[in-house]
């Protein structure tokens, strides 16, 4: 079939020989129910279940407040045989997005502080791990070695720190282990003391 027009772009259209294109609705129909068989071979979600109790009420002990709507639908009989699951849900209601949200907000916040320490000119002792094939005793002293690039590895990551607390705790561990191996008198020592006094600034 082709269509001319003045001024425009021949244009062409093939019909395939194979296919009746008068039959189409009737495959269409054939198709899904085809497909419809097939998935109810898998699926748990045809069965009706009765009507739910009027006040319905399940029990959400131990649910945080911000999973609360999740968790009360995920109560409702047949959910978890239909394949949903509380990230679903909390997906669906926007919830898991607003966490989704916190959790880079965080990171964020987070990898910012340890680019600000990395820039402190007393930061360098801090930046890589010891290298323990030098420092040959090293991990007889320090039970837990810590260092700014494992740090930051571990923010990447995700879900290694839940607060900024518990970051705050891995950079003063790095400090205290500094401050245990060397020498009271050290270079190294002068510079965890300086990092000690920089961290109270960061997280006040």
């Amino acid at each position: 079939l082709i269509k001319d027009y003045d001024g425009g772009t021949m244009m062409e259209c093939y019909v395939h020989p194979s296919i009746s294109f008068t039959r189409i609705p009737e495959m269409l129909a054939a198709q899904r129910k085809f497909i419809l068989s097939r998935i109810r071979l898998k699926a748990n979600s045809t069965r009706v279940y009765d009507p739910l109790p009027q006040g319905f009420n399940p029990n959400l002990e131990g649910v945080s407040r911000a999973n609360e709507t999740a968790a009360r639908a995920m109560a409702i009989p047949g959910m978890v045989e239909a394949g949903w699951t509380m990230a679903d849900l909390m997906s669906a209601t926007g919830q898991g997005k607003d966490i989704d949200r916190a959790k880079n907000a965080l990171r964020s916040e987070m990898l910012s502080i340890v680019r600000k320490v990395e820039e402190q000119q007393f930061a360098w002792p801090f930046r890589e791990p010891v290298d323990t094939t030098e420092v040959k005793d090293y991990l007889e002293v320090i039970k837990e070695p810590i260092d700014l690039s494992t740090i930051d590895k571990r923010i990447r990551k995700g879900d290694h720190y839940k607060s900024k607390q518990m970051l705050f705790a891995d950079l003063m561990l790095m400090v205290n282990n500094c401050k245990l191996y060397n020498e009271p008198a050290s270079t190294y020592v002068q510079c965890a003391a300086s990092l000690e006094k920089y961290l109270g600034t960061l997280f006040i």
